[in-house]
């Protein structure tokens, strides 16, 4: 049987013999990095290097609140969970994070956080890993939305609900649908916990 635990020791099947800084902005920085394989034969590895970010379950018992706004990337306004991360202050552990994100997009604050996983948000592509947290015990506190998020709305659905925005495709984030999975798993492993 494979050992695929985190801490399992690495003997790396690709190794890294330089690497080159092709773009850096306050937000990312891509790389390109010459590896070599096992075998011998070596390629060309362009990395897109972010910070982690926290993406944010918020339920109120019945509900759970999603944000939607115009993603200019794909051009098309979407619904998804509060996500992000924070260049300033650093050293902020994932949950800190979450809680400035979920005040930030959704105007919210939570009592109680249960941490549901960490995921790659993209391995094919990018180093970025981020934390899955389940919010609960929510309370109002004011939006300090970015200029970049003025467009913001949030909005309240059930489970069904939201899966019927996956399916109608107004749900497309992968990093949502990711989540979805996990509170899936929590939500097997706590039957006596409301469904929403």
């Amino acid at each position: 049987m494979t050992d695929a635990r985190d801490d399992a020791p690495v003997d790396p099947d690709v190794r890294c013999l330089s690497t080159r800084v092709a773009y850096e902005n306050p937000w990312m920085t891509l790389t390109e990095d010459e590896v070599e394989h096992r075998d011998g034969s070596r390629a060309t590895f362009a990395v897109v290097r972010t910070r982690d970010f926290a993406l944010v379950i918020p339920f109120d018992g019945e509900r759970y609140t999603l944000v939607e706004q115009f993603r200019y990337t794909v051009g098309r306004r979407l619904w998804e969970f509060p996500q992000g991360s924070v260049r300033e202050p650093s050293g902020l552990s994932p949950q800190q994070v979450g809680e400035i994100e979920l005040a930030e997009e959704a105007g919210l604050a939570a009592a109680s956080w249960t941490h549901l996983g960490r995921l790659h948000a993209g391995y094919g592509r990018s180093s970025t890993a981020f934390d899955v947290f389940l919010a609960e015990g929510l309370s109002a506190v004011p939006t300090r939305r970015e200029p970049t998020e003025q467009d913001m709305r949030t909005g309240t659905f059930t489970l069904a609900e939201i899966w019927d925005l996956v399916h109608g495709r107004l749900v497309t984030d992968s990093h949502t649908v990711a989540a979805l999975a996990l509170l899936d798993q929590d939500r097997q492993r706590s039957p006596s916990h409301p469904e929403g």
